[in-house]
């Protein structure tokens, strides 16, 4: 998932990207307000952690921006003032949620998961599919009692896809929001497709996996009972 992290406190920003990597998250970092509008305009994000108190401009004023043009967008703030009139108006605006200064970046990724699992209608994050139990917390996938294996970036693809359950997903789409703009492999335009017929080969060694589904002229999605 693509998160940007706006917070001029560059050593503090330094620290949630190297933490978000560990449970892999895909970070960009900016500093101030208008390198975040920016950013806002040439990418899509999945998170948004916003400082207020940024050199330029109020935080609350990028969250105003943004949420015209990314509603789907997750935004937490992120600030040192102590005033409940600030957390009220970001709240207001369309924050997610907020963390006052100082957290605990384990408190900011597990409230990052619950926001990913409430705006993907997901009770918790263990998800049956067919004949599989897929961990999503602990990147585990089961077939009855055996374990089942995907690389990084297959596990990935797949979780993103669960998480926009009966949504169709395009290769576009899932390479930015999962990879940025190119993988980092040797590009190839195929390269999605490849991912999804390894997950296929995998998983199909031991049950059917009908529920991952191309859409045809549009990529795929995961099919899902709520």
């Amino acid at each position: 998932m693509q998160v940007l992290i706006v917070e001029d406190e560059r050593l503090l920003s330094a620290e949630m990207a190297a933490f978000l990597k560990k449970s892999f998250y895909t970070c960009t970092p900016v500093y101030s307000a208008k390198e975040a509008l920016q950013q806002l305009v040439d990418n899509e994000f999945d998170f948004v952690l916003l400082d207020l108190g940024l050199p330029d401009k109020d935080g609350l004023t990028v969250l105003h921006e943004s949420k015209k043009h990314h509603p789907e967008t997750a935004y937490i703030i992120l600030t040192a003032r102590g005033e409940v009139e600030d957390r009220i108006k970001g709240l207001d605006l369309g924050a997610d949620d907020y963390l006052p200064k100082p957290f605990s970046l384990l408190e900011l990724l597990s409230r990052m998961q619950a926001i990913t699992r409430r705006k993907s209608g997901l009770a918790d994050s263990q998800i049956e599919l067919g004949a599989f139990l897929i961990d999503l917390k602990n990147r585990s996938i089961l077939a009855g009692n055996v374990s089942v294996e995907l690389s990084k970036k297959e596990f990935d693809l797949l979780s993103y896809l669960i998480l926009h359950k009966n949504r169709p997903l395009t290769r576009t789409q899932l390479s930015e929001r999962i990879w940025g703009a190119i993988s980092d492999d040797d590009y190839d335009s195929n390269y999605i497709d490849v991912h999804i017929k390894n997950i296929r080969k995998k998983l199909g060694l031991w049950a059917e996996t009908d529920w991952l589904e191309t859409v045809r002229g549009v990529g795929y999605k995961i099919r899902l009972q709520s």
